[in-house]
C-alpha cells in the first residue's frame, strides 16, 4: 500500500474509492443472510477505518491530510454552528425508532465509519493529490465526485429510490463543496469527519411518517440553501491560503 502511495497519490486515491464502494456493496447482500442491517457494513467499516487509520499514523500523515487540530480559531468558522443546523436535517420531520438495538449499534456503527473514511478518502487523498497541482480543480473534482458517487446507491441493494437518490446526490455535492473549503481554509479534516458523521448517524431516528415528497423538496432546498450560504461565508472571510501553507510547512 505504501508502495502506490509513493508512486502515485491520485491513483492511490482512486483505488481506494474502488475499494470502498466494492466493499459497501458486497455489504448489503451479506446483511441480509445474517439478518441484521449493517451488520456486514460495520464490521467492513470498522476494518477499513483500522486499515487507514493505521497507514496514515504510521506513516505520519496526519497532518497531511488534516487529522489534526485547525489552527484557524472557531469563532472564524462562526463556531460551526450552521455545520450543527445541517447535521439535524433528518429530524426536522421528528423522531422515531426505526431499528432494534442490534440494528441501530451496527447502523451507528457504519456511519462513524462512513464519516471517517469518505472524509478522509475524498477529502483527504483524493484532494490533497489533485490540488498539488491544481487547487481549483482538485476541489470541483472531490466534491462533485463524492456527490455522484452515491449513485451507487441506486445498484448496490440498499433499496433507495431514483428520487431519494437524486435529492441525496444533489446535497451531497453542495456539502462536497462546502466540507472541501472546510478542510482547504482551516487545515483541519475533524470538523468536516463529525459533521458528517453525524448526519449519518442521525438519519436512523429520522420519522418518515407523512413526510412527502413535496415536504422532503423543501426540506433539501433548506438543507442546501444553508449549506451554500455558509459556504460563500468561508469563502470570503477565511484565510485563502491555509491548507496552501500548512502543507508547505509539513514538506519541510
Amino acid at each position: 500500500m505504501k508502495k502506490l502511495y509513493e508512486k502515485n497519490e491520485q491513483t492511490f486515491a482512486i483505488v481506494w474509492i474502488v475499494i470502498y464502494c466494492i466493499l459497501q456493496s458486497l455489504a448489503n447482500p451479506l446483511n441480509e443472510k445474517i439478518g441484521i442491517e449493517y451488520s456486514a457494513s460495520a464490521i467492513f467499516g470498522i476494518l477499513q477505518t483500522i486499515i487507514l487509520f493505521t497507514f496514515i499514523r504510521k506513516n505520519n500523515l496526519q497532518k497531511q491530510y488534516g487529522l489534526c487540530k485547525s489552527p484557524v480559531p472557531a469563532c472564524r468558522f462562526l463556531y460551526y454552528v450552521p455545520l450543527f443546523i445541517l447535521a439535524t436535517g433528518n429530524l426536522w420531520n421528528g423522531v422515531a425508532v426505526n431499528f432494534s438495538l442490534s440494528e441501530a449499534v451496527c447502523h451507528i456503527a457504519c456511519m462513524l465509519c462512513v464519516g471517517f473514511l469518505e472524509e478522509v478518502i475524498f477529502r483527504g487523498f483524493l484532494f490533497v493529490a489533485i490540488a498539488k497541482d491544481n487547487v481549483k480543480s482538485a476541489i470541483i473534482i472531490s466534491s462533485v465526485t463524492f456527490g455522484v458517487g452515491h449513485l451507487i446507491n441506486l445498484f448496490n441493494g440498499s433499496g433507495m429510490d431514483l428520487v431519494n437518490n437524486l435529492c441525496q446526490i444533489l446535497f451531497a455535492i453542495a456539502v462536497g463543496f462546502l466540507l472541501v473549503t472546510i478542510f482547504y481554509r482551516g487545515g483541519s479534516l475533524f470538523p468536516c469527519i463529525i459533521v458528517h458523521s453525524a448526519i449519518n448517524t442521525l438519519s436512523i431516528f429520522a420519522n418518515k411518517t407523512d413526510l412527502t415528497v413535496e415536504k422532503h423538496l423543501v426540506h433539501l432546498f433548506v438543507l442546501i440553501f444553508i449549506t451554500v450560504a455558509y459556504n460563500i461565508i468561508l469563502t470570503r472571510t477565511l484565510p485563502k491560503n491555509q491548507w496552501e501553507n500548512t502543507n508547505d510547512t509539513r514538506n519541510k
